[in-house]
Formats: structure tokens, C-alpha cells, sequence
């Protein structure tokens, strides 16, 4: 019996792809080296590991191992591990951005832009942010703890990037052992505002409810499924003002899709009664488009 593999077809937008994660690795390189590595702060995930055993190293054995290489490293082998586990497109664009941002903070020089180490915490944190909700938001990440936490965000249909923050908790509490409470404190702060713009900018795992008031329920229907693969449940109801009867429709759907939903609805139904609610958790059955 033979296997079958799995092709992969790249087009046009994959371009865009490519041209937004390369953007993306400078992005966080200059923000690396313009802010991060001058006031000696320790960024989250695998960047954080990666300054932080390049600091040891440094340190307490006087060898001097690149932040780069170290970075590099760490997310090959998580690459390689979670291969199987995540779309294919979604490894490649990730590991581009991986490959870029190790070469683009080894090759532009460390320079001072503000000696205010609260404002490189704050806008280290923001340029960080921006970079990799960028990257996520064109279907890739910027490696390293982003597998774990899109894996977690898949498996339970909820945002995980706050459970993240823990676990660059562990990584400051360390290193504010060994280089002082200062500079882990406003590492606080940098990773604090990089988780922010990636949760606000990361609309993937944010879900919202629409309820929908309406005499046109199978026109809604069709025109939302050619929007979204989502079901929709449909209950019979009364207005009790003018004891009418109305049909209301309820769907939930990823927030990144919310208003091409409701462009449908009052293109179907112009006159429909729309109301939206925040969605904390999904339990059961419901179509994530799957990575690439």
C-alpha cells in the first residue's frame, strides 16, 4: 500500500506572507537591539531562554555564545518535534521568520535609543507585540512558545497567551536571581505589553454570539454559509410588542470573521435585529479553519 504525501501548494498571498514575516523578523530584531539587549532586559518564550543562557554562559563561564544561535537552535528543535502537529504552511512561514529575526539581530548592531529603561520596557514591549501579532495574523508565528500556546488555543477553542505570560514569569524569576530584581521587574513590564498587543491584535481564538431577529431566516442562512462553516440554530419566537411571529438565528463565530457575517445578515435582511456578545470558552463541536 502506498503513502500518500502531502503537497504543498503555495500562491500569490503566500507571497504576502513571506513579505509580512520577513517585515515582521526585522521588526523584532530592531526592537531587540535598539531596546531590549541595550537596557538588559530578558523577553519572553525562547527569546528569553536564548538571553538568559547566553548571559550565563557569559557570565559564569566566559564563553560567549550568540543570543542568535542559541535562539536558532531551540526553535529548529521545536520544529522539528511539532512538525506532524501543525499545518505545514504554518511551520514554513514560521521557521522563515525564525531564520530571519536569528539573522537580522546578529547582523544590525546594538544601538542605545533612550537610557529610560521604562520607556525601552514599554516600547520594546509594543514593537514586540506588533511584530508578532503581525506574524500571527498572516497565519504563521514567531516560533518557539507561539506552538505551544496556537496548540493549547486549538485543543481547548479558547486565547491562551496570558497562561504564556506564567511561564515567561518562570523565565524573569531566574534570571532576576541571577542579574537582579531590577532589570526582571521591568521585564514585567516589557512582556506584560507584548502579551496585550498580541491578544488584541490575535483574533484567531476570540469567538463572539450573534443572535439574530428576523422574518428572512433562510436567505440569513444561505448567505452565511457561504461566509462560514459554522451551524446555526434556528428558534421560533414572538414579539411580544406587536405578538408577531419572528424567527431568531444564533450562530457563533471567530471574531476576525464577525463583520463579513453581518454584512451577509443585513444583506439578506436589512430590517434583522442584530445583537453580539463576547464568548469566554467553546465546549463541543465547532469548525476551526485549520492551519495551513
Amino acid at each position: 500500500m502506498k503513502e500518500t504525501k502531502t503537497r504543498i501548494h503555495f500562491t500569490r498571498n503566500d507571497l504576502i506572507t513571506l513579505f509580512i514575516v520577513t517585515f515582521s523578523a526585522l521588526i523584532y530584531s530592531l526592537g531587540m537591539n535598539f531596546l531590549v539587549k541595550p537596557a538588559n532586559l530578558f523577553p519572553g518564550g525562547y527569546g528569553g531562554v536564548a538571553r538568559l543562557v547566553s548571559e550565563v554562559l557569559l557570565k559564569y563561564a566566559h564563553v560567549n555564545v550568540s543570543f542568535s544561535i542559541i535562539y536558532f537552535l531551540l526553535n529548529l528543535i521545536t520544529v522539528l518535534v511539532v512538525w506532524r502537529q501543525i499545518g505545514p504552511k504554518f511551520m514554513i512561514f514560521s521557521f522563515i521568520f525564525v531564520t530571519y529575526s536569528s539573522l537580522f539581530t546578529a547582523v544590525i548592531p546594538v544601538h542605545v535609543v533612550t537610557e529610560d529603561i521604562l520607556l525601552a520596557s514599554v516600547f520594546g514591549g509594543v514593537i514586540s507585540g506588533i511584530a508578532t501579532g503581525l506574524v500571527l495574523r498572516s497565519n504563521a508565528s514567531s516560533g518557539g512558545t507561539d506552538f505551544i500556546a496556537i496548540w493549547m488555543s486549538t485543543k481547548f477553542n479558547k486565547p491562551t497567551w496570558n497562561y504564556v505570560m506564567v511561564g515567561n514569569a518562570v523565565i524573569l524569576s531566574v534570571a532576576g536571581l541571577l542579574f537582579g530584581w531590577d532589570k526582571a521587574l521591568y521585564s514585567i513590564i516589557y512582556q506584560f505589553v507584548s502579551t496585550q498587543i498580541v491578544s488584541l491584535m490575535h483574533q484567531r481564538y476570540k469567538y463572539s454570539r450573534i443572535d439574530i431577529i428576523t422574518n428572512r431566516p433562510e436567505e440569513i442562512r444561505n448567505l452565511i454559509l457561504l461566509t462560514s462553516r459554522h451551524g446555526i440554530t434556528k428558534v421560533a419566537c414572538e414579539g411580544m410588542y406587536t405578538h408577531k411571529e419572528h424567527s431568531m438565528l444564533i450562530i457563533t463565530v471567530n471574531t476576525y470573521q464577525l463583520q463579513n457575517v453581518i454584512k451577509a445578515i443585513q444583506q439578506a435582511d436589512p430590517a434583522a435585529f442584530i445583537t453580539i456578545c463576547t464568548v469566554d470558552r467553546i465546549i463541543g463541536n465547532y469548525h476551526q479553519v485549520p492551519l495551513e
